[in-house]
């Protein structure tokens, strides 16, 4: 035993969560985009690497040639060091040689502490981007254009970066908030109707823990959602956009050291069915059943009244989004649904205590740390199909 005394010393270290918006960022007479390169030092020319979205790319032709028209408009500031295209969706996060490739063009361009790599595309390239310049030099400045409402209202907002490992997802990953977040909302312009919607459903969420008069406003605008109304999408973007990032900055808990995920509310169940589905359900699909699974149960449980439940499932479907999938009644053993198992999977990722969020009322939550298998299959069995 030593007599000398431990060393304990708090370390408060500030971080600033910008989302900007914006629309045709890479025009020339925009100066956002420089404007934030340049933020923090001057006199020397920021180095860039760019990481494209293949669908992305495909539907703006023209995104290419206007990134490399920007710095050389600016090139006495930017320095643009490489434009790289890769895969659309969940799969690149499941294959670890697209993070070899990231970390090998990072080394051969002599990309610093005080450069940048820049992803332009959905959840699962902002998630790869994100995750290698968080761990490459032990921290890349890193700028997300979120091209989806599910990335520009949620998860591209956000400070977790995830990759997928062992058949689970996000096994990997980090808190590393990006140097800043740019919603260019002219990228929703060429959205498949399909990515277009899957925003809307992490909205319903946010509003369902936080705000029910939002949960009111989608409700009131479902029919302009669904005739793709470009003022009313901007609207429940932002609106979704500040309630993510208000909840992040003021929770307490930015990094997730509890165990409390209000965030999470209906995704332990779309983790696993996503899975169960090898991703042909999408991720905002998954979220809209596990909401749906959720929201029942509540009312099951005793705690949400069967009137709330009605609105929040006629929503969702009003929306266009299914509240039940095949492969939640998928037995991994005869007798046992597989569905289940994500209680667990949520566990091990919460850090050892279950805690799942569940509604009092619209806009209101709360948590519980176990939930009942048998009320789990009875909410799954009133699903609406």
């Amino acid at each position: 035993m030593s007599d000398l005394p431990n060393i304990e010393h708090s370390i408060a270290i500030p971080y600033q969560l910008r989302v900007l918006f914006t629309e045709k960022a890479f025009d020339t007479q925009n100066p956002l985009l420089r404007h934030v390169l340049c933020a923090k030092e001057s006199g020397a020319r920021r180095k860039a690497i760019f990481y494209v979205d293949e669908g992305v790319a495909s539907a703006n032709p023209q995104l290419i040639a206007q990134i490399e028209a920007y710095f050389q408009h600016h090139r006495d500031d930017l320095n643009l060091r490489g434009i790289h295209l890769l895969p659309a969706g969940e799969p690149i996060k499941n294959n670890t040689d697209y993070l070899k490739q990231i970390y090998s063009q990072i080394e051969e361009q002599k990309i610093c502490r005080h450069s940048y790599l820049i992803a332009i595309g959905g959840g699962a390239l902002l998630d790869t981007v994100g995750f290698a310049a968080a761990t490459a030099h032990r921290g890349i400045r890193h700028i997300r254009f979120p091209t989806t409402t599910l990335g520009q209202g949620d998860a591209g907002v956000g400070v977790k970066n995830g990759f997928n490992f062992h058949g689970k997802k996000n096994f990997v990953g980090s808190f590393a908030p990006p140097f800043a977040v740019i919603n260019d909302f002219a990228f929703l312009e060429t959205l498949p109707e399909k990515h277009l919607r899957n925003g809307y459903i992490e909205a319903i969420k946010v509003a369902l823990i936080r705000d029910a008069s939002f949960f009111d406003w989608i409700e009131s605008n479902a029919d302009a959602l669904n005739a793709n109304d470009t003022a009313t999408i901007r609207e429940l973007v932002h609106r979704s956009a500040q309630h993510h990032v208000t909840h992040i900055a003021t929770s307490g808990d930015p990094f997730e050291m509890g165990s409390v995920r209000p965030l999470d509310f209906g995704h332990w169940a779309a983790h696993k069915l996503e899975q169960l589905s090898d991703f042909r359900i999408s991720h905002g699909e998954a979220v809209a059943i596990g909401i749906a699974i959720d929201t029942i149960y509540s009312q099951k449980a005793g705690y949400l009244d069967q009137a709330s439940v009605d609105r929040i499932l006629n929503l969702i479907q009003k929306l266009g989004f299914a509240t039940y999938a095949p492969e939640l009644e998928h037995e991994s053993i005869p007798g046992e649904n597989t569905t289940l198992a994500g209680l667990e999977e949520f566990r091990e990722h919460l850090g050892g205590i279950l805690t799942i969020t569940l509604l009092k009322e619209i806009g209101q939550r709360f948590e519980v740390h176990e939930m009942d298998t048998d009320l789990i299959l009875q909410s799954i069995s009133l699903l609406p199909r």
